[in-house]
Protein backbone atom coordinates (compact mmCIF):
# COMPACT_ATOMS: atom_id res chain seq x y z
CA UNK A 1 0.00 0.00 0.00
CA UNK A 2 1.71 3.72 -1.20
CA UNK A 3 0.23 7.13 -1.31
CA UNK A 4 1.04 9.87 -3.53
CA UNK A 5 -0.12 13.31 -3.53
CA UNK A 6 -2.10 13.78 -6.74
CA UNK A 7 -3.64 17.07 -8.85
CA UNK A 8 -4.02 20.06 -8.02
CA UNK A 9 -1.48 20.36 -5.15
CA UNK A 10 1.26 18.86 -7.44
CA UNK A 11 0.12 21.45 -10.09
CA UNK A 12 0.01 24.36 -7.60
CA UNK A 13 3.58 23.31 -6.24
CA UNK A 14 5.24 23.37 -9.65
CA UNK A 15 3.82 26.77 -10.47
CA UNK A 16 5.07 28.15 -7.02
CA UNK A 17 1.56 29.05 -6.01
CA UNK A 18 -0.04 28.30 -2.58
CA UNK A 19 -1.51 24.90 -2.03
CA UNK A 20 -4.68 24.57 -0.21
CA UNK A 21 -5.55 21.29 0.09
CA UNK A 22 -4.25 17.79 -0.48
CA UNK A 23 -5.53 15.04 -2.55
CA UNK A 24 -4.21 11.59 -2.18
CA UNK A 25 -4.24 8.30 -4.35
CA UNK A 26 -3.47 4.87 -2.56
CA UNK A 27 -1.89 2.44 -4.98
CA UNK A 28 -2.36 -1.10 -3.61
CA UNK A 29 -5.09 -1.36 -0.68
CA UNK A 30 -8.31 -2.37 -0.13
CA UNK A 31 -11.16 -0.66 1.57
CA UNK A 32 -11.15 -3.01 4.07
CA UNK A 33 -7.19 -2.08 4.66
CA UNK A 34 -8.27 1.44 4.92
CA UNK A 35 -11.02 0.95 7.35
CA UNK A 36 -8.33 -1.29 9.41
CA UNK A 37 -5.99 1.14 9.64
CA UNK A 38 -8.40 3.64 10.66
CA UNK A 39 -9.35 5.37 7.91
CA UNK A 40 -13.40 7.01 7.57
CA UNK A 41 -15.41 6.06 4.59
CA UNK A 42 -16.94 9.24 3.02
CA UNK A 43 -17.10 8.16 -0.62
CA UNK A 44 -20.42 6.70 -2.35
CA UNK A 45 -19.47 6.44 -6.15
CA UNK A 46 -16.02 4.96 -4.77
CA UNK A 47 -14.03 4.34 -2.07
CA UNK A 48 -12.53 7.55 -0.73
CA UNK A 49 -12.02 7.60 2.86
CA UNK A 50 -10.39 10.66 5.29
CA UNK A 51 -6.92 10.28 6.95
CA UNK A 52 -7.95 9.34 10.65
CA UNK A 53 -5.52 12.57 11.91
CA UNK A 54 -5.14 15.21 9.01
CA UNK A 55 -8.82 14.50 7.46
CA UNK A 56 -7.40 14.85 4.12
CA UNK A 57 -9.01 12.72 1.55
CA UNK A 58 -7.29 9.51 0.32
CA UNK A 59 -8.76 7.65 -3.01
CA UNK A 60 -8.07 4.34 -3.81
CA UNK A 61 -6.29 4.15 -7.70
CA UNK A 62 -9.20 3.37 -9.84
CA UNK A 63 -10.24 3.31 -13.35
CA UNK A 64 -13.59 4.56 -14.90
CA UNK A 65 -15.87 3.45 -17.83
CA UNK A 66 -18.63 5.74 -19.81
CA UNK A 67 -21.86 4.37 -18.94
CA UNK A 68 -24.54 6.53 -20.11
CA UNK A 69 -24.61 10.29 -21.36
CA UNK A 70 -23.64 13.07 -18.95
CA UNK A 71 -21.25 13.34 -15.94
CA UNK A 72 -23.03 10.53 -13.72
CA UNK A 73 -22.92 7.93 -16.56
CA UNK A 74 -19.66 6.13 -15.21
CA UNK A 75 -18.84 2.89 -13.53
CA UNK A 76 -15.71 2.66 -11.51
CA UNK A 77 -13.24 0.00 -10.62
CA UNK A 78 -11.18 0.17 -7.67
CA UNK A 79 -8.39 -2.27 -7.24
CA UNK A 80 -5.20 -3.42 -5.49
CA UNK A 81 -3.68 -4.04 -8.99
CA UNK A 82 -4.82 -0.79 -10.22
CA UNK A 83 -1.57 1.45 -11.31
CA UNK A 84 -0.77 5.22 -10.25
CA UNK A 85 -0.48 5.07 -14.33
CA UNK A 86 -3.81 3.94 -14.67
CA UNK A 87 -5.44 6.18 -12.68
CA UNK A 88 -3.80 9.10 -12.92
CA UNK A 89 -4.94 8.53 -16.88
CA UNK A 90 -8.78 9.20 -16.37
CA UNK A 91 -8.05 12.80 -15.13
CA UNK A 92 -8.88 15.56 -17.29
CA UNK A 93 -6.00 17.65 -18.32
CA UNK A 94 -2.28 16.65 -18.31
CA UNK A 95 -1.51 19.77 -16.17
CA UNK A 96 -3.79 17.72 -13.30
CA UNK A 97 -2.35 14.04 -14.10
CA UNK A 98 0.16 14.11 -11.96
CA UNK A 99 1.77 12.46 -8.71
CA UNK A 100 4.08 13.48 -5.80
CA UNK A 101 5.58 10.58 -3.66
CA UNK A 102 7.06 11.15 0.22
CA UNK A 103 10.15 11.77 -1.03
CA UNK A 104 9.14 14.66 -3.20
CA UNK A 105 9.83 12.76 -6.74
CA UNK A 106 6.86 14.07 -9.44
CA UNK A 107 5.45 11.33 -10.98
CA UNK A 108 4.89 12.55 -14.49
CA UNK A 109 3.66 9.99 -17.61
CA UNK A 110 1.57 12.33 -19.95
CA UNK A 111 4.03 15.13 -19.57
CA UNK A 112 1.90 17.20 -17.49
CA UNK A 113 5.24 19.50 -16.40
CA UNK A 114 5.98 20.56 -20.23
CA UNK A 115 2.90 21.98 -20.19
CA UNK A 116 2.96 24.13 -17.30
CA UNK A 117 5.89 25.34 -19.02
CA UNK A 118 4.56 25.54 -22.63
CA UNK A 119 1.03 27.32 -20.38
CA UNK A 120 -0.97 24.85 -22.17
CA UNK A 121 -4.54 23.21 -21.71
CA UNK A 122 -4.31 19.51 -22.85
CA UNK A 123 -6.38 16.91 -22.54
CA UNK A 124 -4.77 13.63 -21.02
CA UNK A 125 -6.48 11.17 -23.39
CA UNK A 126 -10.04 11.06 -25.45
CA UNK A 127 -11.25 9.65 -22.10
CA UNK A 128 -11.77 13.63 -22.00
CA UNK A 129 -14.90 13.41 -23.87
CA UNK A 130 -16.80 11.10 -22.31
CA UNK A 131 -17.63 13.73 -19.23
CA UNK A 132 -18.66 17.59 -20.46
CA UNK A 133 -18.22 18.90 -17.23
CA UNK A 134 -14.67 18.75 -18.16
CA UNK A 135 -15.00 21.39 -20.73
CA UNK A 136 -16.52 23.84 -18.07
CA UNK A 137 -13.00 22.92 -15.76
CA UNK A 138 -11.17 23.67 -18.47
CA UNK A 139 -12.69 27.11 -19.46
CA UNK A 140 -12.66 28.09 -15.66
CA UNK A 141 -8.60 26.68 -15.82
CA UNK A 142 -7.89 29.02 -18.66
CA UNK A 143 -9.40 32.00 -16.36
CA UNK A 144 -7.06 31.05 -13.30
CA UNK A 145 -3.87 30.70 -15.16
CA UNK A 146 -4.68 32.50 -18.47
CA UNK A 147 -3.07 29.09 -20.26
CA UNK A 148 -4.19 28.89 -23.76
CA UNK A 149 -6.15 25.40 -25.05
CA UNK A 150 -4.35 23.01 -27.26
CA UNK A 151 -5.54 22.60 -30.52
CA UNK A 152 -6.40 19.20 -30.41
CA UNK A 153 -8.34 19.51 -27.33
CA UNK A 154 -10.12 22.66 -28.70
CA UNK A 155 -10.90 20.74 -31.63
CA UNK A 156 -12.02 17.64 -29.15
CA UNK A 157 -14.40 19.94 -27.41
CA UNK A 158 -15.93 21.06 -30.43
CA UNK A 159 -16.94 17.52 -31.60
CA UNK A 160 -18.24 17.71 -27.63
CA UNK A 161 -20.82 20.06 -28.20
CA UNK A 162 -21.76 18.84 -31.62
CA UNK A 163 -22.45 15.12 -30.13
CA UNK A 164 -24.83 17.02 -27.58
CA UNK A 165 -22.93 15.94 -24.63
CA UNK A 166 -23.11 19.66 -23.13
CA UNK A 167 -26.94 19.42 -23.30
CA UNK A 168 -26.69 16.90 -20.29
CA UNK A 169 -25.13 18.94 -18.26
CA UNK A 170 -27.22 19.64 -14.97
CA UNK A 171 -28.09 23.18 -14.38
CA UNK A 172 -26.44 22.86 -10.57
CA UNK A 173 -23.17 22.14 -12.13
CA UNK A 174 -23.14 24.58 -14.90
CA UNK A 175 -23.65 27.00 -12.33
CA UNK A 176 -20.99 25.58 -10.15
CA UNK A 177 -18.46 26.01 -12.31
CA UNK A 178 -19.27 29.30 -13.77
CA UNK A 179 -19.24 30.85 -10.32
CA UNK A 180 -15.62 29.73 -9.89
CA UNK A 181 -14.89 30.88 -13.14
CA UNK A 182 -16.27 34.36 -12.25
CA UNK A 183 -14.30 34.36 -9.05
CA UNK A 184 -11.01 34.02 -11.22
CA UNK A 185 -8.48 37.16 -12.09
CA UNK A 186 -9.36 36.94 -15.84
CA UNK A 187 -13.22 35.72 -16.18
CA UNK A 188 -13.66 36.85 -19.24
CA UNK A 189 -10.98 33.80 -20.26
CA UNK A 190 -13.78 31.21 -19.21
CA UNK A 191 -16.42 32.77 -21.42
CA UNK A 192 -14.11 32.78 -24.78
CA UNK A 193 -12.97 29.36 -24.32
CA UNK A 194 -16.72 27.97 -24.02
CA UNK A 195 -17.55 30.26 -26.84
CA UNK A 196 -14.58 29.05 -29.39
CA UNK A 197 -15.77 25.32 -28.76
CA UNK A 198 -19.92 26.50 -29.00
CA UNK A 199 -20.16 25.52 -25.74
CA UNK A 200 -21.31 29.29 -24.94
CA UNK A 201 -24.61 29.35 -27.52
CA UNK A 202 -26.02 26.00 -25.49
CA UNK A 203 -25.65 26.93 -21.69
CA UNK A 204 -25.59 31.01 -22.20
CA UNK A 205 -27.39 31.82 -25.64
CA UNK A 206 -28.22 35.05 -24.07
CA UNK A 207 -24.74 35.89 -23.93
CA UNK A 208 -23.34 34.26 -26.83
CA UNK A 209 -26.10 36.14 -29.05
CA UNK A 210 -24.52 39.01 -28.09
CA UNK A 211 -21.06 38.34 -30.49
CA UNK A 212 -21.29 40.52 -33.42
CA UNK A 213 -23.90 43.05 -32.06
CA UNK A 214 -22.43 47.11 -33.24
CA UNK A 215 -22.31 49.66 -30.25
CA UNK A 216 -21.89 53.83 -30.81
CA UNK A 217 -18.09 53.80 -31.06
CA UNK A 218 -18.18 57.51 -29.38
CA UNK A 219 -19.35 55.69 -26.15
CA UNK A 220 -17.49 51.90 -27.05
CA UNK A 221 -14.60 52.20 -28.74
CA UNK A 222 -14.23 48.23 -29.01
CA UNK A 223 -17.53 48.44 -30.88
CA UNK A 224 -18.59 45.02 -30.34
CA UNK A 225 -21.14 44.12 -27.52
CA UNK A 226 -19.22 41.01 -26.22
CA UNK A 227 -15.66 42.23 -26.05
CA UNK A 228 -17.60 45.11 -24.30
CA UNK A 229 -19.08 42.58 -21.38
CA UNK A 230 -15.74 40.71 -21.40
CA UNK A 231 -13.93 44.01 -20.77
CA UNK A 232 -17.03 44.89 -17.70
CA UNK A 233 -16.43 41.36 -16.27
CA UNK A 234 -12.59 41.69 -16.15
CA UNK A 235 -13.19 45.25 -14.82
CA UNK A 236 -15.06 43.60 -12.30
CA UNK A 237 -12.33 41.28 -11.43
CA UNK A 238 -9.59 43.87 -11.13
CA UNK A 239 -12.30 46.08 -8.57
CA UNK A 240 -12.14 42.79 -6.45
CA UNK A 241 -15.86 42.45 -7.08
CA UNK A 242 -17.65 40.08 -5.12
CA UNK A 243 -19.94 37.23 -6.92
CA UNK A 244 -23.28 39.23 -7.09
CA UNK A 245 -21.31 42.18 -8.50
CA UNK A 246 -19.65 40.24 -11.60
CA UNK A 247 -22.42 38.22 -12.20
CA UNK A 248 -24.49 41.28 -13.19
CA UNK A 249 -21.35 42.77 -15.11
CA UNK A 250 -22.38 39.56 -17.19
CA UNK A 251 -25.50 39.97 -17.94
CA UNK A 252 -26.16 43.90 -17.25
CA UNK A 253 -26.63 44.15 -21.48
CA UNK A 254 -28.20 41.02 -22.28
CA UNK A 255 -30.91 43.54 -23.90
CA UNK A 256 -28.21 44.36 -26.88
CA UNK A 257 -29.21 41.39 -28.38
CA UNK A 258 -32.74 42.46 -28.75
CA UNK A 259 -31.94 46.04 -30.39
CA UNK A 260 -34.21 46.41 -33.24
CA UNK A 261 -32.03 46.49 -36.10
CA UNK A 262 -32.86 49.71 -37.69
CA UNK A 263 -31.84 51.79 -34.86
CA UNK A 264 -28.39 50.00 -34.35
CA UNK A 265 -25.67 50.88 -33.58
CA UNK A 266 -27.95 52.55 -30.80
CA UNK A 267 -29.84 50.80 -27.84
CA UNK A 268 -32.03 52.55 -26.43
CA UNK A 269 -34.43 50.81 -24.01
CA UNK A 270 -32.04 47.73 -23.77
CA UNK A 271 -32.32 47.82 -20.16
CA UNK A 272 -35.66 47.27 -20.49
CA UNK A 273 -35.63 44.69 -23.01
CA UNK A 274 -32.48 42.92 -21.06
CA UNK A 275 -34.61 41.77 -17.80
CA UNK A 276 -36.78 39.03 -19.27
CA UNK A 277 -33.26 37.13 -21.04
CA UNK A 278 -31.46 37.80 -17.71
CA UNK A 279 -34.17 36.47 -16.07
CA UNK A 280 -34.81 33.40 -18.49
CA UNK A 281 -30.38 32.65 -17.84
CA UNK A 282 -31.36 33.02 -14.10
CA UNK A 283 -33.86 30.50 -13.95
CA UNK A 284 -32.60 28.04 -16.41
CA UNK A 285 -29.26 27.43 -14.15
CA UNK A 286 -31.19 28.10 -10.74
CA UNK A 287 -28.93 31.20 -10.15
CA UNK A 288 -28.74 31.95 -6.22
CA UNK A 289 -31.38 35.05 -5.27
CA UNK A 290 -28.55 37.22 -4.61
CA UNK A 291 -26.41 36.89 -8.23
CA UNK A 292 -29.98 36.92 -9.84
CA UNK A 293 -31.83 40.21 -7.92
CA UNK A 294 -28.17 42.23 -8.42
CA UNK A 295 -28.50 41.53 -12.32
CA UNK A 296 -31.77 42.55 -12.84
CA UNK A 297 -31.29 45.83 -11.04
CA UNK A 298 -27.96 46.08 -12.94
CA UNK A 299 -29.46 46.13 -16.35
CA UNK A 300 -33.00 47.70 -15.11
CA UNK A 301 -31.41 50.91 -13.92
CA UNK A 302 -27.25 51.22 -15.22
CA UNK A 303 -28.18 53.31 -17.95
CA UNK A 304 -30.12 55.79 -15.19
CA UNK A 305 -27.65 55.71 -12.24
CA UNK A 306 -25.00 56.70 -15.11
CA UNK A 307 -27.03 60.01 -15.76
CA UNK A 308 -27.67 60.76 -12.15
CA UNK A 309 -25.87 64.55 -12.70
CA UNK A 310 -29.34 65.19 -15.11
CA UNK A 311 -31.50 63.46 -12.51
CA UNK A 312 -34.27 64.91 -10.61
CA UNK A 313 -33.76 64.50 -6.77
CA UNK A 314 -37.99 63.06 -7.01
CA UNK A 315 -36.39 60.51 -9.94
CA UNK A 316 -33.45 60.09 -7.28
CA UNK A 317 -35.84 58.61 -5.15
CA UNK A 318 -37.88 56.73 -7.03
CA UNK A 319 -34.01 54.82 -8.07
CA UNK A 320 -33.59 54.46 -4.54
CA UNK A 321 -37.27 52.81 -3.94
CA UNK A 322 -36.85 50.62 -6.62
CA UNK A 323 -33.73 49.01 -6.13
CA UNK A 324 -34.69 48.95 -2.61
CA UNK A 325 -31.53 51.16 -1.68
CA UNK A 326 -33.13 52.78 1.95
CA UNK A 327 -33.43 49.22 3.69
CA UNK A 328 -30.36 47.61 1.96
CA UNK A 329 -27.77 50.19 1.18
CA UNK A 330 -24.92 47.80 1.00
CA UNK A 331 -26.74 46.11 -2.12
CA UNK A 332 -27.00 49.24 -3.46
CA UNK A 333 -23.34 49.48 -3.30
CA UNK A 334 -22.53 46.49 -5.18
CA UNK A 335 -25.05 47.97 -7.85
CA UNK A 336 -22.95 50.87 -8.11
CA UNK A 337 -19.81 48.73 -8.25
CA UNK A 338 -21.31 46.87 -11.49
CA UNK A 339 -22.14 50.41 -13.23
CA UNK A 340 -18.88 51.35 -12.16
CA UNK A 341 -17.09 48.48 -14.14
CA UNK A 342 -19.59 48.83 -16.76
CA UNK A 343 -18.24 52.34 -17.36
CA UNK A 344 -14.35 51.61 -17.50
CA UNK A 345 -15.03 48.44 -19.05
CA UNK A 346 -14.01 50.14 -22.30
CA UNK A 347 -11.52 50.54 -24.68
CA UNK A 348 -8.41 52.93 -23.57
CA UNK A 349 -11.20 54.03 -20.80
CA UNK A 350 -10.24 51.83 -17.91
CA UNK A 351 -9.32 54.90 -15.21
CA UNK A 352 -12.37 57.07 -16.79
CA UNK A 353 -14.02 58.90 -13.62
CA UNK A 354 -17.10 58.08 -12.52
CA UNK A 355 -18.36 60.54 -9.38
CA UNK A 356 -21.75 58.56 -9.39
CA UNK A 357 -20.89 56.56 -7.13
CA UNK A 358 -19.81 58.90 -4.41
CA UNK A 359 -23.17 61.21 -5.51
CA UNK A 360 -25.58 58.59 -4.71
CA UNK A 361 -23.93 57.47 -2.35
CA UNK A 362 -23.81 60.77 -0.33
CA UNK A 363 -28.13 61.07 -1.09
CA UNK A 364 -28.23 57.73 -0.13
CA UNK A 365 -27.05 58.39 3.09
CA UNK A 366 -29.23 61.94 3.26
CA UNK A 367 -32.51 60.39 2.27
CA UNK A 368 -31.86 57.33 4.60
CA UNK A 369 -30.85 60.36 7.71
CA UNK A 370 -34.95 62.04 7.43
CA UNK A 371 -36.33 60.42 10.56
CA UNK A 372 -39.63 59.21 9.45
CA UNK A 373 -40.62 58.52 12.80
CA UNK A 374 -40.52 61.95 13.69
CA UNK A 375 -42.60 62.64 10.54
CA UNK A 376 -45.38 59.99 11.40
CA UNK A 377 -45.79 61.34 14.69
CA UNK A 378 -46.67 64.71 13.37
CA UNK A 379 -48.99 63.87 10.84
CA UNK A 380 -52.30 63.84 11.75
CA UNK A 381 -53.45 62.08 9.35
CA UNK A 382 -51.75 58.62 8.78
CA UNK A 383 -52.92 58.69 5.06
CA UNK A 384 -50.25 61.25 4.33
CA UNK A 385 -47.29 59.68 6.52
CA UNK A 386 -45.69 57.73 3.01
CA UNK A 387 -46.17 61.49 1.00
CA UNK A 388 -44.57 63.41 3.86
CA UNK A 389 -41.89 61.37 4.06
CA UNK A 390 -40.99 61.19 0.68
CA UNK A 391 -41.28 64.68 0.11
CA UNK A 392 -38.73 65.20 3.05
CA UNK A 393 -36.42 62.84 1.69
CA UNK A 394 -36.69 64.51 -1.54
CA UNK A 395 -36.13 67.57 -0.13
CA UNK A 396 -32.80 66.06 1.37
CA UNK A 397 -31.44 64.84 -1.84
CA UNK A 398 -32.08 67.91 -3.42
CA UNK A 399 -30.03 69.98 -0.84
CA UNK A 400 -26.76 67.04 -0.84
CA UNK A 401 -27.57 67.46 -4.74
CA UNK A 402 -26.80 71.01 -4.63
CA UNK A 403 -23.91 70.60 -2.77
CA UNK A 404 -22.22 68.53 -5.32
CA UNK A 405 -19.79 69.14 -8.31
CA UNK A 406 -21.84 67.72 -11.08
CA UNK A 407 -19.48 69.44 -13.72
CA UNK A 408 -16.89 66.07 -12.61
CA UNK A 409 -19.41 63.64 -14.74
CA UNK A 410 -17.37 62.17 -17.75
CA UNK A 411 -19.80 59.41 -19.32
Amino acid sequence: MKAYVVGGAVRDRLLGLPVRDHDWVVVGATPQQMLAAGYLPVGKDFPVFLHPKTQEEYALARTERKTAPGYHGFSFHAAPEVTLEEDLARRDLTINAMAEDEHGHVIDPYDGQADLKARVLRHVSPAFAEDPVRILRLARFAARFGFDTAPETQALMRDMVEAGEVDALVAERVWQELAKGLMEDSPSRMFRVLRDCGALARLIPELDALAGVPQRADFHPEIDTFEHVMLVLDTAAKLDAPLPVRFAALCHDFGKALTPADILPRHHGHDMRGEKPVLAFCDRLRVPTDCRDLARLATLHHILIHQTAQLRPVTVLKLFKETDALRRPERFGQLLQACLADVRGRLHRENAAYPQVDWLSAMLDAARAVDAGAIALAQSDKRQIPVAVDAARVEAIAACKAGLDLTADSH
